[in-house]
């Protein structure tokens, strides 16, 4: 199960390429709510529950559009802006401890970061719809996770990404060293396929 965030402003970009209409495609075959469990969001969207898992793929360079701006506060406290991750290949991934495939895939981000974090790749939590930053903050020392994620209670990172078919928890978006969406996976993330997606984009000419 994961939850998808509806609603999107006009004038935003669009993402192109063969990974949208793959995901899109998964999305509306795939989607359905479950009604009483829908949480309503600050533009008149909502999270609701919807079936289904989509594979995510590196999308192709000259298709690749730059992710939208953004800032926070961490959990913990401290502010936090994009351009902090300039230069390096990211990994932003919404989650919430409310949610059950996101208690079972952080751990496994936190294993990947580990390895990686020294090749020039930035993890970024961002924690959506928590209605406690308490509860989010003792999943996170609970499980020692030691990336960062910004507390976005609601959801407005996540309403800026709206363009991209991850606007869902728990979605991961990975972006390239030029601050690009180069990758998009709704759902939970297998270990492998996003070792596999970092092992592409750090050998990119950057």
């Amino acid at each position: 199960m994961r939850y998808s965030l509806r609603g999107r402003p006009a004038g935003a970009p669009r993402p192109r390429g063969r990974l949208l209409g793959v995901l899109l495609g998964a999305v509306v075959l795939a989607g359905c709510s479950t009604g009483s469990s829908a949480v309503d969001v600050n533009n008149g969207g909502q999270f609701r529950f919807v079936a289904g898992t989509p594979a995510g793929e590196v999308i192709p360079e000259a298709e690749r559009a730059a992710a939208p701006d953004f800032s926070g506060t961490l959990l913990g406290g401290g502010d936090f802006t994009s351009t902090e991750l300039a230069g390096d290949v990211a990994v932003l991934n919404f989650w919430g401890s409310w949610c059950p495939p996101c208690r079972v895939e952080t751990p496994q981000f936190q294993e990947v970061y580990a390895d990686v974090r020294d090749r020039g790749v930035a993890f970024l939590g961002l924690n959506v719809k928590e209605t406690s930053e308490q509860f989010a903050q003792a999943f996170v020392d609970s499980e020692g996770i030691e990336f960062p994620s910004l507390y976005d209670p609601r959801g407005e990172v996540a309403l800026a990404f709206r363009d991209y078919p991850a606007n869902a928890i728990p979605s991961t978006i990975v972006l390239d060293r030029d601050g690009r969406v180069a990758a998009v996976y709704t759902g939970e993330v297998a270990q492998e396929d996003l070792r596999a997606v970092l092992d592409l984009l750090l050998g990119e000419e950057g």
